[in-house]
């Protein structure tokens, strides 16, 4: 059984890496702090296998810990801290050619900044759906409504429309 919990383990983090990094980075102040919110989430990732239960896919299971995980270490930095985490960074791979970087960079910068706006649940609901998951796991992760999430997406893009229109 231990083999196949770790075989199990290791083909969804294959698939899911690159996404649960990016949700640590959301909840990080630096790359540092990534990393290490990333192990973290890895850790208990791994110590709670013997609690998925099949009710959705595993990666789905998996960002609810990772963001749980996130949730709990923002919280107990900033009890530590007594103020908040900043968002440094957002990676989007392959956000389109080289001919148009700098305004590729000063679109994803102004993004980031406009994130760094949203409240937690928004910034939740903005790094899932950034990683491509459907508004049915979405509501899975988050304990919401697909309705409730529709809605939110809805009306969190026009929030990070209108800021990055005022910053561009």
């Amino acid at each position: 059984m231990k083999k196949e919990v770790k075989t199990i383990f290791l083909s969804a983090l294959e698939h899911n890496q690159e996404k649960l990094y990016r949700i640590c980075s959301i909840y990080s102040v630096n790359d540092e702090d990534a990393k290490d919110l990333f192990q973290e989430v890895l850790v208990h990732v791994w110590r709670s296998m013997n609690t998925f239960k099949g009710n959705s896919s595993i990666g789905t299971w998996m960002f609810r810990v990772a963001l749980n995980v996130c949730l709990r270490f923002k919280s107990k930095h900033i009890k530590s801290q007594n103020r908040f985490i900043r968002l440094d960074s957002i990676t989007i791979a392959n956000f389109g050619s080289e001919e148009n970087s700098e305004e590729q960079n000063k679109k994803l910068n102004a993004l980031r900044k406009c994130v760094k706006k949203l409240n937690e649940g928004e910034k939740a609901i903005v790094a899932l759906y950034l990683e491509g998951l459907v508004y049915r796991e979405i509501s899975s992760i988050l304990g919401l409504s697909e309705n409730h999430i529709a809605v939110k997406v809805k009306r969190i893009k026009s929030k990070l429309f209108n800021c990055i229109n005022e910053i561009l």
